[in-house]
């Protein structure tokens, strides 16, 4: 997406509620509607990615036009005893990441991506993982930015080592 004066990024804030909770809709119901608000709210397994949580390392990007947001980029460290479905180990917290249907396929979720490795990296962090559903274009991207499969029994489980 080309870079005009009315896009810009801010950090993400433990207020972007609703932000959180339509990309992780978005994001969950990639391929077709299986979810609602109602199941991500009353699911712990999903409701943790509704939430940011900076107390606990948690930081993201939020892409926005002078409307609404085009994207956005959160990573989450959870804990092992309440693990998202990208969970590798400790320390190496899970990305996620949306771009809104629209402004798809112009770079914004490599932007993105790549905003959070940077943070990671300055963070001094050991790597970051992510979850990906089989069938999921966006395979393609994570690989090309060195994403691998970890080593988990849980299939679709992708970690960047720094």
């Amino acid at each position: 997406m080309p870079k005009t004066p009315r896009v810009h990024k801010r950090p993400l804030q433990p207020g972007d509620k609703t932000i959180l909770l339509e990309a992780t809709l978005i994001d969950l119901n990639w391929n077709e509607t299986r979810f609602c608000e109602q199941d991500v709210l009353s699911n712990p397994q999903l409701a943790h990615y509704a939430t940011l949580v900076p107390e606990r390392g948690d930081f993201g990007v939020v892409a926005l036009d002078p409307t609404s947001w085009l994207g956005v980029v959160w990573v989450l460290f959870l804990p092992p005893q309440d693990p998202g479905y990208g969970f590798v180990e400790p320390g190496i917290p899970e990305l996620c990441v949306c771009v809104q249907e629209p402004a798809r396929g112009a770079g914004l979720g490599r932007e993105l991506i790549n905003d959070a490795i940077s943070i990671a990296r300055t963070q001094e962090l050991q790597g970051i993982s992510l979850s990906v559903e089989a069938g999921n274009p966006a395979r393609h991207l994570y690989e090309s930015l060195g994403f691998v499969d970890a080593a988990t029994n849980t299939p679709g489980t992708m970690v960047l080592r720094f």
